[in-house]
């Protein structure tokens, strides 16, 4: 594997593991268990049958998670490669970055998407925006930088 991807995957193994985490931490000290945090990721798939899917819709919701990460980290680049500029301010980039990857998430992904939507207080609001300024956005754009830098093509 060349040097880009191995920056690509690393990118994505951190901010799935990164993102994972807040929502177990954040999520668990709410009392939520862990397997309904990932069900309710394959939940996007397939609707609240998740939620009675067991260790495979655990084990789907987790897959999924991951595939997201990547599919992140992956568009990073990609804006990186448009515009190598953005790779000289990682930080910066990876913040604003972070909160467009939120946005889009929260405004286009899920509304189409099988899960179940609706309001969100606002504990939840401001720490989905700050894991994806700083642990999805800045680890996105780091990757992506290096990615750049090893010559990936």
């Amino acid at each position: 594997m060349r040097g880009s991807h191995w920056w690509l995957a690393l990118g994505a193994l951190a901010v799935g593991l990164l993102d994972g985490a807040d929502a177990l931490i954040f999520f668990g000290l709410r009392g939520v268990e862990p397997r309904l945090i990932a069900q309710s990721i394959a939940s996007g798939l397939l609707g609240s049958a998740a939620f009675r899917g067991g260790a495979g819709t655990i084990l789907l919701g987790i897959v999924l998670h991951f595939c997201v990460a990547a599919s992140i980290v992956g568009t990073c680049y990609a804006v990186v490669r448009l515009w190598p500029g953005l790779a000289r301010h990682p930080i910066a980039f990876g913040i604003a970055f972070g909160l467009v990857a939120y946005a889009v998430m929260n405004f286009v992904v899920v509304p189409l998407s099988n899960a179940a939507g609706g309001a969100k207080p606002a504990s939840v609001i401001v720490n989905g925006l700050l894991i994806h300024a700083f642990g999805v956005g800045i680890p996105s754009a780091l990757a992506a930088r290096a990615a750049l830098r090893s010559g990936g093509t």
